[in-house]
C-alpha cells in the first residue's frame, strides 16, 4: 500500500513518522512539483497544487487533512467522480472550535472587548451588563463543529439558536432550516456564529441584506471561511453602528493584507486562522483507520458530497 502526501508547510517528515506508527502498512510517497511520483492508492491532502491533479486522479480515495473540503473541490471538475474524497470528522477540531467560540461570547457578553478599551484609555467605568435572555446566540451551520460549540455553550445559559440546510433537532436549542427559517433565524440571533461549509450556496451568505436583519448591536464570530462574508458589507455595518463588533478567524485572503481596512477597525478582532488548528497524530489515526476499512470494501464516515460540497 502507497500513500502520496502533499503539505504545503513542506513539514512532511512528523507525518511521515506517525504513518509509519500508525498504518505501518503502507509506504509513504512525497509529492515533489516536476518529478515523477511512483503510483499510490491513496492520497493524504489539504490544498494540493493545480500540477498534482494528474496524480490525485489515478488513488483509490484522497482523504483530506480537515474539515473543509473547498480547497479541493476547486478542481472537482479534474478529479473522476469515482474517487471518493474523505475529510476528517473532528480529530480534535471540535474542542478547539468550542474553546474559541466559548470564549468570544463571552468576551462580548461580558463586556471584556469594552473594558479592554477602557483599561488602554486608564478609564475605570462599571458598564451595564447585557440580560442574558437577550443575548441568543446563533450558529450558523449544525455538523460536527457547529454541534459541539451549541453543547459548549449550552451550561452558560444563553438562549441557543441553531440553522442548517436540512432539518435538524437538538436539545435545548431552537432549531431552524432550508432558506425560509434563514430569516427567523437571523432576526432573533444577538451573536451571530458561522460554522458553514463553503459551496455556491454559502458563498457571500453574511451580506449586508442578512446581517442587517440580525438585532441593533449584535456581534459576529466568523471560524468557517472568509468567502462566506461580505466584507465592505460587515465594515459598513460596524462602522454604523448596527453590528457591534466581530471576531474573525478566517478571511478572503489568507493572510490578510497589510493593507486591509479590518486592520484599522478596533471593534473586528482578528486571529490567524487558528481557531481549530489540524492535530497531526489524531489526524493521522483517523486516516489510517479509514484507509483501512476502505482498503477492505467497508463504509466509512466522512465522504463528501461533492453536488453539496461538504
Amino acid at each position: 500500500m502507497r500513500i502520496l502526501l502533499h503539505r504545503a508547510d513542506g513539514k512532511t517528515e512528523p507525518w511521515i513518522k506517525d504513518f509509519a506508527k500508525y498504518l505501518p502498512e503502507a509506504e509513504v510517497e512525497i509529492w515533489h512539483a516536476g518529478e515523477k511520483n511512483r503510483a499510490c492508492d491513496y492520497a493524504v491532502v489539504w490544498s494540493p497544487p493545480e500540477a498534482m491533479l494528474p496524480e490525485l486522479a489515478q488513488v483509490k480515495a484522497i482523504f483530506v487533512t480537515g474539515a473543509g473540503v473547498d480547497a479541493l473541490l476547486k478542481f472537482n471538475d479534474a478529479l473522476p467522480s469515482h474517487i471518493p474524497i474523505i475529510r476528517l470528522e473532528d480529530a480534535g477540531m471540535a474542542l478547539q472550535m468550542a474553546e474559541y467560540v466559548t470564549h468570544s461570547v463571552l468576551r462580548y457578553f461580558r463586556r471584556l472587548d469594552e473594558y479592554e478599551v477602557q483599561a488602554r484609555a486608564g478609564q475605570w467605568l462599571p458598564l451595564p451588563q447585557h440580560p442574558k435572555e437577550d443575548f441568543a446566540v446563533g450558529v450558523l451551520g449544525m455538523g460536527v463543529l457547529g454541534t459541539r460549540v451549541l453543547e459548549a455553550l449550552a451550561p452558560f445559559g444563553f438562549p441557543l439558536r441553531g440553522w442548517s440546510r436540512t432539518e435538524k433537532s437538538m436539545a435545548g436549542v431552537q432549531c431552524f432550516h432550508g432558506a425560509d427559517g434563514l430569516d427567523t433565524f437571523l432576526r432573533g440571533s444577538r451573536v451571530l456564529v458561522c460554522m458553514l461549509p463553503l459551496t455556491q450556496d454559502t458563498n457571500n451568505l453574511i451580506n449586508r441584506t442578512n446581517m442587517s436583519k440580525l438585532p441593533q448591536g449584535s456581534y459576529l464570530i466568523n471560524v468557517a471561511r472568509g468567502a462566506h462574508v461580505a466584507e465592505p458589507d460587515l465594515l459598513a455595518l460596524i462602522k454604523s453602528g448596527h453590528i457591534a463588533a466581530a471576531t474573525l478567524d478566517v478571511f478572503r485572503n489568507e493572510p490578510l493584507p497589510a493593507q486591509h481596512p479590518f486592520w484599522q477597525e478596533p471593534r473586528i478582532t482578528i486571529t490567524p486562522h487558528i481557531s481549530a488548528l489540524t492535530l497531526r497524530r489524531e489526524s493521522v489515526q483517523q486516516i489510517a483507520e479509514k484507509i483501512r476499512k476502505t482498503a477492505q470494501g467497508e463504509t466509512v464516515a466522512g465522504v463528501v458530497d461533492r453536488n453539496r460540497g461538504y
